[in-house]
């Protein structure tokens, strides 16, 4: 599993662990992993023009060290001093002791910038707070014209550690490198765009962060052993049965999407309840189909209602009145009363996307797409649910706090009508087959970003094709 840590908590590990090492060693121990990583960037390091943009602090030394080792291999490194009183003094002279050069000045900087065929970014560290101020920025602005290929030392300058924000003008790294741990402005957006490839330094931080990491991302090995498999004596009632109240008349296939997700999704039997029944029954005869309403339409260990419901809100009340767990989306977001939710004893998982957390939250879209995971946390204590939040980084928080799991498996072409409807039934059936409301929205995004992936290959793709894509995912995971 991927874990990322705020920067209160790296910061109080890193003085832990500076109390136990040479004065200096942490440093030189990042210093090493960054100039490797320029290195295999570069390919050839002998005769490569090397720029280093320093700010103050340890970010800019770390960067001044790194371009020192480049320069011992024959680069020509010339370091941009961004904040000249403030610069590292150790690593300032580690590098001209290799032969490196000092630039202060605008229009120095830029001239270097422009020959540069790797800029390195040590503007700022993983405290910075908003974007770049204007001196900074027209360096940066500067590189991007350049073409030169950007390496981001910790962080990209100008994205916030903590919380993935962009809130001004900020670098765009092709290479982030990372030490320690993984921070999780690297891994939710906005921000995770701009850190390109992240690659992991460990400079030893492992034995000295506490077990309980602030953001989570599971991997194949995470996933596969939180996957429900049926053993010898497992009938289709053991395995869970799922219920979907999905669909109306004018919207008859988001309930045989929803149905299509949860066949794939785990459980033994898919229950269906409402005006979709035909469409649903041609399309997968195996789904049980009952006209007498979600109280009455069997046994069931999960529900999942809201794909599709239209105006339906006295189907989504009655749902949220049984006492299983109930994952609630799309239209049942916008028909749920907030303290129906609130008052549940069974879990409930609600799974957003942007423009529905805004409407939820009584803010602007832009809003949550800009603090996603400030968004996903305030949803799940307003309405005391796990909530999953989609997107490009899909975040899953619950409502008891804890670290949230984000996802990165998916594809841009998932962003097609009915995707949502096939992961509401496969995160539904999870649920039924008894996975924990976080554990089945996780895994129950992982798969289906990893099924979008294969189904796409690149290429449109319909969520009909997602959902037939899911036993592969499947499969790869599991292998």
């Amino acid at each position: 599993m991927r874990t990322a840590f705020c920067v209160d908590t790296v910061r109080s590990a890193e003085r832990e662990l500076m109390g136990r090492l040479p004065e200096g060693a942490l440093m030189q121990r990042a210093a090493a992993g960054l100039a490797a990583a320029c290195a295999e960037l570069l390919g050839r390091v002998y005769g490569r023009r090397v720029v280093l943009l320093v700010g103050s602090g340890d970010n800019g030394g770390d960067a001044l060290y790194a371009g020192a080792r480049l320069a011992r291999r024959g680069a020509g490194v010339s370091a941009v001093l961004l904040a000249p009183e403030r610069a590292h003094g150790g690593g300032l002279a580690a590098l001209r002791r290799a032969g490196g050069s000092v630039v202060v000045g605008a229009e120095d900087a830029e001239a270097v910038v422009r020959r540069a065929d790797l800029v390195v970014d040590g503007i700022v560290g993983i405290g910075g707070k908003g974007g770049l101020r204007p001196d900074a920025a027209r360096v940066v602005a500067a590189v991007e014209r350049s073409g030169a290929a950007v390496v981001a030392v910790d962080l990209p300058s100008g994205v916030e550690a903590d919380s993935g924000e962009v809130r001004g003008a900020a670098v765009r790294a092709d290479v982030t490198v990372t030490f320690g741990t993984h921070k999780p402005g690297l891994l939710i957006d906005p921000a995770r765009e701009y850190a390109g490839v992240v690659r992991f330094v460990d400079i030893g931080l492992g034995d000295v962060l506490p077990d309980e990491a602030d953001l989570e991302a599971l991997q194949h090995a995470d996933v596969a052993a939180l996957l429900p498999e049926p053993g010898g004596e497992s009938d289709k009632y053991r395995r869970g049965v799922v219920g979907i109240a999905a669909g109306s008349a004018r919207y008859p296939g988001a309930a045989v999407l929803a149905v299509a997700g949860a066949l794939r999704g785990g459980a033994g039997a898919v229950r269906y309840v409402g005006p979709a029944g035909g469409a649903v029954l041609a399309r997968f005869p195996e789904t049980l189909v009952s006209d007498r309403g979600p109280e009455k339409a069997g046994r069931v260990q999960a529900w999942v209602v809201g794909p599709g419901a239209g105006d339906d809100a006295g189907t989504v009340a009655e749902v949220l009145g049984i006492d299983v767990p109930v994952l609630l989306d799309a239209d049942g977001l916008r028909l749920a009363e907030r303290g129906a939710v609130r008052g549940r004893s069974a879990p409930t998982l609600m799974t957003p996307h942007a423009g529905e957390a805004a409407a939820l939250l009584g803010v602007a879209r832009e809003e949550v797409e800009g603090a996603r995971l400030a968004a996903v946390r305030e949803l799940a204590g307003l309405y005391s649910a796990t909530v999953l939040l989609k997107g490009s980084t899909t975040l899953v928080a619950d409502a008891g706090g804890g670290a949230v799991r984000v996802n990165a498996t998916g594809t841009p072409w998932l962003a097609t009508a009915g995707s949502g409807d096939v992961l509401s039934g496969l995160a539904g059936s999870l649920l039924a087959a008894g996975l924990s409301a976080v554990d089945a929205g996780s895994v129950g995004a992982y798969l289906h970003g990893l099924a979008g992936r294969f189904a796409a290959a690149g290429a449109p793709v319909g969520a009909h094709d997602v959902a037939e894509a899911i036993p592969g995912a499947w499969r790869d995971v599991r292998r």
